[in-house]
């Protein structure tokens, strides 16, 4: 297990040796104490569950570490367990190498959904007893506290899955721990109930929080921060705040959300999906006078981006050479967010992604 966590002196030296060619505004705050992270992370989400992509992704990762990405991010779930896994062998690699210190490199990940371990199951008779050895009979987690037909947000099961994220991964410290999609919840129970397993489910990270388990925790979201007010799976950032404060108090470890944020889905930019008491505010608003940072996922909305963009993106955006370049520069020029993730698996991805990030742009309007 590798000690140590980011640090703010960490991730400014990181920045100083590893940017020069980049932006000004590449590293970006993503907690108040001044942690610095790349405005581009690394994802980790799509791909098969096989060796093949964990070398790829193992690989890349190190790659990306080298040349200015300090924030990997993954989910015990994504890939059977084999993302956070293969980022686990680049972050041993890179600290043995020394191509990067662990103070200097951001860590992020989720639990919320029930992972496999490697393999996919064969059938979903065989997914059920496979949850049912490994989560209900050891007591983990009770069938009822399942939604979904894989998701629980229980202090116990969380628990589990935050010791084998830091197994896979190899780290004392996970930097950032993420509720996976708490919103999926809603399928099964009504705000009021969300809201009491939130507060349990931050009290258990509040606590890791001080055993030094995690440096902060956040939630990621698909729909919820985007879905409007009153509409079937509505998540309230100023609740999740609430929430946060009434369990750890004024100086609780609530430091980031996770929502996709691209040219195509722009609710975050664009639609007054939130409210802080009478005001309708979009999700960026709502996180700038929060305090709560956030994290772009979907950049490239699994590459339905990286080609055939409108001729009026080429003009906003000159002295950029690809239309993936364009649609990252969109995201990491939008005030308030810290990091846009794009999901890599070749070293030329990453060469070609980090293009987006050697000027300063903001936002052309959509």
């Amino acid at each position: 297990m590798i000690a140590g966590r980011a640090t703010p002196s960490g991730t400014a030296r990181y920045g100083a040796r590893v940017t020069a060619k980049l932006a000004t505004d590449f590293l970006r705050p993503i907690s108040h104490d001044g942690v610095l992270v790349s405005s581009i992370g690394l994802g980790s989400y799509l791909g098969e569950c096989d060796e093949a992509d964990d070398i790829r992704y193992a690989d890349t990762a190190h790659h990306a570490i080298a040349t200015g990405i300090n924030l990997l991010d993954t989910a015990i779930n994504y890939r059977c367990q084999r993302s956070e896994r293969a980022f686990g062998k680049a972050l041993s690699r890179a600290v043995r190498m020394e191509t990067a210190s662990r103070d200097e490199i951001f860590v992020c990940t989720k639990g919320g959904y029930i992972p496999l371990d490697g393999t996919q199951p064969a059938s979903r008779e065989d997914y059920q007893e496979y949850v049912k050895h490994e989560y209900i009979d050891p007591g983990i987690l009770r069938a009822d506290e399942i939604v979904a037909g894989g998701h629980c947000l229980s202090p116990a099961f969380l628990a589990d899955q935050l010791a084998r994220s830091r197994a896979n991964l190899g780290v004392e410290t996970i930097d950032l721990y993420y509720l996976h999609n708490p919103e999926q919840q809603l399928d099964a129970i009504d705000d009021a109930e969300l809201e009491i397993r939130l507060r349990l489910a931050f009290g258990l990270l509040e606590a890791r929080c001080a055993a030094g388990e995690i440096g902060g925790y956040g939630c990621a979201t698909w729909s919820g921060l985007r879905t409007p007010p009153g509409e079937r799976g509505h998540l309230s950032l100023d609740m999740l705040v609430k929430c946060a404060r009434e369990v750890g108090g004024a100086d609780h470890h609530f430091q980031a959300v996770q929502l996709p944020v691209n040219l195509a889905l722009n609710e975050a930019v664009r639609t007054p999906t939130q409210r802080i008491g009478d005001r309708p505010l979009t999700v960026l608003e709502a996180a700038s006078q929060l305090g709560v940072a956030v994290v772009a996922s979907a950049s490239l909305l699994q590459a339905k981006l990286a080609s055939k963009l409108p001729q009026q993106m080429r003009e906003a955006l000159p002295g950029l050479t690809t239309d993936a370049q364009r649609a990252i520069a969109f995201v990491r020029g939008l005030p308030v967010i810290a990091s846009a993730l794009v999901g890599m698996r070749s070293a030329g991805h990453v060469r070609e992604n980090l293009g987006a990030g050697r000027a300063n742009y903001s936002a052309p309007a959509t």
